[in-house]
Protein backbone atom coordinates (compact mmCIF):
# COMPACT_ATOMS: atom_id res chain seq x y z
CA UNK A 1 0.00 0.00 0.00
CA UNK A 2 2.83 2.37 0.85
CA UNK A 3 4.46 1.64 -2.48
CA UNK A 4 1.16 2.42 -4.20
CA UNK A 5 0.77 5.72 -2.33
CA UNK A 6 4.23 6.70 -3.55
CA UNK A 7 3.46 5.88 -7.16
CA UNK A 8 5.55 2.70 -7.23
CA UNK A 9 4.87 -0.40 -9.27
CA UNK A 10 5.41 -3.22 -6.79
CA UNK A 11 1.99 -3.90 -5.29
CA UNK A 12 -0.90 -6.30 -5.72
CA UNK A 13 -4.52 -5.71 -6.72
CA UNK A 14 -5.49 -6.30 -3.09
CA UNK A 15 -3.04 -3.57 -2.07
CA UNK A 16 -4.60 -1.19 -4.60
CA UNK A 17 -8.14 -1.85 -3.36
CA UNK A 18 -7.16 -1.34 0.27
CA UNK A 19 -5.08 1.78 -0.53
CA UNK A 20 -7.92 3.32 -2.52
CA UNK A 21 -10.32 2.67 0.36
CA UNK A 22 -7.92 4.50 2.67
CA UNK A 23 -7.47 7.35 0.17
CA UNK A 24 -11.27 7.75 -0.09
CA UNK A 25 -11.59 8.13 3.66
CA UNK A 26 -8.37 10.14 4.07
CA UNK A 27 -7.52 11.98 0.83
CA UNK A 28 -4.26 13.32 2.25
CA UNK A 29 -2.75 9.85 2.66
CA UNK A 30 -0.57 10.21 -0.45
CA UNK A 31 0.71 13.56 0.79
CA UNK A 32 1.48 12.00 4.17
CA UNK A 33 3.29 9.05 2.57
CA UNK A 34 5.39 11.36 0.43
CA UNK A 35 6.26 13.58 3.41
CA UNK A 36 7.34 10.50 5.36
CA UNK A 37 9.47 9.28 2.46
CA UNK A 38 11.07 12.67 1.95
CA UNK A 39 11.90 12.82 5.66
CA UNK A 40 13.64 9.45 5.42
CA UNK A 41 15.72 10.74 2.52
CA UNK A 42 16.70 13.96 4.33
CA UNK A 43 17.43 12.17 7.62
CA UNK A 44 19.58 9.53 5.93
CA UNK A 45 21.55 12.12 3.99
CA UNK A 46 21.96 14.29 7.11
CA UNK A 47 23.25 11.35 9.15
CA UNK A 48 25.71 10.39 6.42
CA UNK A 49 26.93 13.94 5.78
CA UNK A 50 26.69 15.63 9.18
CA UNK A 51 27.15 12.74 11.61
CA UNK A 52 29.40 10.52 9.50
CA UNK A 53 27.17 7.47 9.88
CA UNK A 54 28.20 4.65 7.54
CA UNK A 55 25.90 1.84 8.68
CA UNK A 56 22.10 1.75 8.43
CA UNK A 57 19.52 -0.78 9.61
CA UNK A 58 16.08 -0.15 8.08
CA UNK A 59 13.40 -2.27 9.78
CA UNK A 60 9.93 -2.70 8.33
CA UNK A 61 11.31 -1.48 5.06
CA UNK A 62 8.61 -2.94 2.85
CA UNK A 63 9.39 -3.19 -0.85
CA UNK A 64 12.27 -0.73 -1.42
CA UNK A 65 10.68 2.14 -3.35
CA UNK A 66 12.96 4.66 -5.03
CA UNK A 67 14.67 6.61 -3.74
CA UNK A 68 15.85 3.74 -1.58
CA UNK A 69 17.66 4.31 1.70
CA UNK A 70 20.78 2.59 0.38
CA UNK A 71 20.78 4.82 -2.71
CA UNK A 72 20.73 7.90 -0.49
CA UNK A 73 23.38 6.67 1.97
CA UNK A 74 25.68 5.28 -0.70
CA UNK A 75 25.18 8.41 -2.77
CA UNK A 76 26.96 10.25 0.04
CA UNK A 77 29.43 7.48 0.84
CA UNK A 78 29.70 4.49 -1.53
CA UNK A 79 31.13 2.33 1.25
CA UNK A 80 28.03 2.79 3.42
CA UNK A 81 26.48 -0.49 4.60
CA UNK A 82 22.70 -0.94 4.60
CA UNK A 83 20.56 -3.81 5.85
CA UNK A 84 16.83 -3.93 5.17
CA UNK A 85 14.53 -6.09 7.31
CA UNK A 86 10.91 -7.12 6.85
CA UNK A 87 8.76 -10.15 7.66
CA UNK A 88 6.75 -10.29 4.41
CA UNK A 89 7.82 -13.12 2.03
CA UNK A 90 6.64 -11.03 -0.93
CA UNK A 91 8.98 -8.25 0.14
CA UNK A 92 11.80 -10.77 0.45
CA UNK A 93 11.28 -11.92 -3.13
CA UNK A 94 11.17 -8.39 -4.54
CA UNK A 95 14.10 -7.18 -2.44
CA UNK A 96 16.39 -9.99 -3.54
CA UNK A 97 15.55 -9.24 -7.15
CA UNK A 98 16.18 -5.51 -6.73
CA UNK A 99 19.29 -5.58 -4.56
CA UNK A 100 22.51 -6.56 -6.27
CA UNK A 101 24.95 -5.27 -8.83
CA UNK A 102 26.86 -2.30 -7.50
CA UNK A 103 25.26 -2.67 -4.05
CA UNK A 104 26.24 -6.32 -3.55
CA UNK A 105 28.23 -6.76 -0.37
CA UNK A 106 27.21 -3.36 0.96
CA UNK A 107 23.44 -3.92 0.97
CA UNK A 108 21.53 -6.90 2.35
CA UNK A 109 18.02 -8.00 3.21
CA UNK A 110 17.06 -9.87 6.39
CA UNK A 111 13.78 -11.77 6.61
CA UNK A 112 12.79 -11.30 10.27
CA UNK A 113 9.99 -10.04 12.49
CA UNK A 114 10.16 -6.69 14.26
CA UNK A 115 8.13 -8.07 17.17
CA UNK A 116 11.01 -10.51 17.73
CA UNK A 117 13.94 -8.08 17.67
CA UNK A 118 16.45 -10.80 18.54
CA UNK A 119 15.58 -12.52 15.25
CA UNK A 120 16.85 -9.42 13.47
CA UNK A 121 19.93 -8.94 15.60
CA UNK A 122 20.92 -12.62 15.35
CA UNK A 123 20.35 -12.91 11.59
CA UNK A 124 23.53 -13.89 9.68
CA UNK A 125 22.67 -11.40 6.94
CA UNK A 126 22.96 -8.61 9.50
CA UNK A 127 26.31 -9.62 10.97
CA UNK A 128 27.70 -10.33 7.50
CA UNK A 129 27.04 -6.73 6.47
CA UNK A 130 26.98 -4.52 9.55
CA UNK A 131 29.53 -4.31 12.35
CA UNK A 132 27.54 -3.84 15.55
CA UNK A 133 30.69 -2.59 17.22
CA UNK A 134 30.46 0.61 15.15
CA UNK A 135 27.66 3.23 15.10
CA UNK A 136 24.48 2.28 13.27
CA UNK A 137 21.47 4.37 12.26
CA UNK A 138 18.35 2.40 13.20
CA UNK A 139 15.52 3.45 10.87
CA UNK A 140 11.96 2.75 12.04
CA UNK A 141 9.96 4.86 9.61
CA UNK A 142 6.19 4.33 9.52
CA UNK A 143 6.42 0.93 11.19
CA UNK A 144 6.00 1.22 14.97
CA UNK A 145 2.36 2.26 14.58
CA UNK A 146 1.77 -1.31 13.35
CA UNK A 147 2.97 -2.64 16.72
CA UNK A 148 0.17 -2.78 19.28
CA UNK A 149 0.61 -1.98 22.94
CA UNK A 150 0.22 -5.66 23.80
CA UNK A 151 3.35 -6.37 21.71
CA UNK A 152 5.46 -4.08 23.92
CA UNK A 153 6.69 -1.58 21.31
CA UNK A 154 8.94 0.35 23.68
CA UNK A 155 10.71 -2.81 24.80
CA UNK A 156 11.31 -3.69 21.13
CA UNK A 157 13.02 -0.37 20.45
CA UNK A 158 15.04 -0.59 23.67
CA UNK A 159 16.22 -4.09 22.73
CA UNK A 160 17.33 -2.94 19.28
CA UNK A 161 19.07 0.17 20.59
CA UNK A 162 20.63 -1.85 23.40
CA UNK A 163 22.54 -3.88 20.81
CA UNK A 164 23.98 -0.76 19.19
CA UNK A 165 27.04 1.16 20.43
CA UNK A 166 27.29 4.78 21.50
CA UNK A 167 26.88 7.37 18.72
CA UNK A 168 24.29 5.18 17.01
CA UNK A 169 21.06 6.93 16.02
CA UNK A 170 17.34 6.30 16.03
CA UNK A 171 15.30 7.59 13.08
CA UNK A 172 11.57 7.19 13.63
CA UNK A 173 8.25 8.34 12.21
CA UNK A 174 4.88 7.46 13.69
CA UNK A 175 1.29 8.26 12.78
CA UNK A 176 -0.88 10.26 15.18
CA UNK A 177 -4.45 11.46 15.60
CA UNK A 178 -3.38 14.58 17.52
CA UNK A 179 -4.25 17.00 14.70
CA UNK A 180 -7.57 15.59 13.50
CA UNK A 181 -10.87 17.35 14.05
CA UNK A 182 -14.10 15.43 14.73
CA UNK A 183 -14.93 14.85 11.05
CA UNK A 184 -11.38 13.79 10.24
CA UNK A 185 -11.28 11.53 13.27
CA UNK A 186 -14.43 9.78 12.05
CA UNK A 187 -12.86 9.18 8.64
CA UNK A 188 -9.68 8.03 10.36
CA UNK A 189 -11.76 5.37 12.06
CA UNK A 190 -12.63 4.01 8.62
CA UNK A 191 -8.91 3.95 7.80
CA UNK A 192 -8.16 1.97 10.96
CA UNK A 193 -10.90 -0.48 10.02
CA UNK A 194 -9.40 -0.96 6.55
CA UNK A 195 -5.96 -1.74 8.00
CA UNK A 196 -7.56 -4.05 10.58
CA UNK A 197 -9.34 -6.02 7.87
CA UNK A 198 -6.11 -6.21 5.91
CA UNK A 199 -4.34 -7.86 8.82
CA UNK A 200 -2.21 -4.85 9.78
CA UNK A 201 -3.90 -3.09 12.71
CA UNK A 202 -2.78 0.52 13.06
CA UNK A 203 -2.16 2.17 16.44
CA UNK A 204 -1.81 5.98 16.25
CA UNK A 205 0.00 7.50 19.22
CA UNK A 206 0.16 10.93 20.81
CA UNK A 207 3.21 13.20 20.86
CA UNK A 208 3.95 12.09 24.41
CA UNK A 209 3.67 8.42 23.48
CA UNK A 210 5.92 8.80 20.44
CA UNK A 211 8.45 10.77 22.50
CA UNK A 212 8.82 7.74 24.79
CA UNK A 213 10.64 5.91 21.99
CA UNK A 214 13.43 8.50 22.30
CA UNK A 215 13.86 8.34 26.09
CA UNK A 216 17.52 8.33 27.10
CA UNK A 217 18.65 9.60 23.70
CA UNK A 218 19.95 12.99 22.59
CA UNK A 219 17.37 14.50 20.25
CA UNK A 220 18.71 16.29 17.19
CA UNK A 221 17.13 19.63 16.36
CA UNK A 222 14.38 20.57 15.79
CA UNK A 223 13.14 17.69 17.96
CA UNK A 224 10.01 15.63 17.47
CA UNK A 225 8.04 17.45 14.78
CA UNK A 226 5.89 16.95 11.69
CA UNK A 227 8.01 15.11 9.09
CA UNK A 228 8.16 18.00 6.61
CA UNK A 229 9.37 20.36 9.35
CA UNK A 230 12.49 18.32 10.11
CA UNK A 231 15.36 20.03 8.26
CA UNK A 232 13.15 20.99 5.29
CA UNK A 233 14.79 21.31 1.90
CA UNK A 234 14.09 23.89 -0.82
CA UNK A 235 11.45 21.62 -2.36
CA UNK A 236 9.74 20.69 0.91
CA UNK A 237 6.11 21.96 0.98
CA UNK A 238 5.89 24.58 3.72
CA UNK A 239 2.12 24.96 4.09
CA UNK A 240 1.25 21.41 5.07
CA UNK A 241 -0.46 20.99 8.44
CA UNK A 242 -0.75 18.17 10.92
CA UNK A 243 -4.08 17.26 9.32
CA UNK A 244 -2.28 16.83 5.98
CA UNK A 245 0.60 14.86 7.48
CA UNK A 246 -0.71 13.31 10.72
CA UNK A 247 2.57 11.95 12.03
CA UNK A 248 5.67 12.77 14.02
CA UNK A 249 9.30 12.40 13.03
CA UNK A 250 12.57 12.64 14.90
CA UNK A 251 16.24 11.70 14.96
CA UNK A 252 18.25 11.09 18.13
CA UNK A 253 21.72 9.89 19.09
CA UNK A 254 22.57 7.25 21.64
CA UNK A 255 25.04 8.79 24.11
Amino acid sequence: MYDYYLGGRDHSEADVRAAEAVATALPTVRTAARANRDFMVRATRWLAEERGVRQFLDIGSGIPTEPNLHQVAQGVSPEAKVVYSDNDPLVLRHARAMLGGDTEGNTAYVHADLTDPESILDAPGLSDTIDLGRPVALSLCAVMHFVGDEQHPYDIVRTLLGALPARSHLVLTHTTADFLDAAQAKRAGEVLETYEKGGSPLRPRTHREVARFFEGLEMAGPGLVLPHRWHPGPDTPARLTGADVPSYAGVARKP
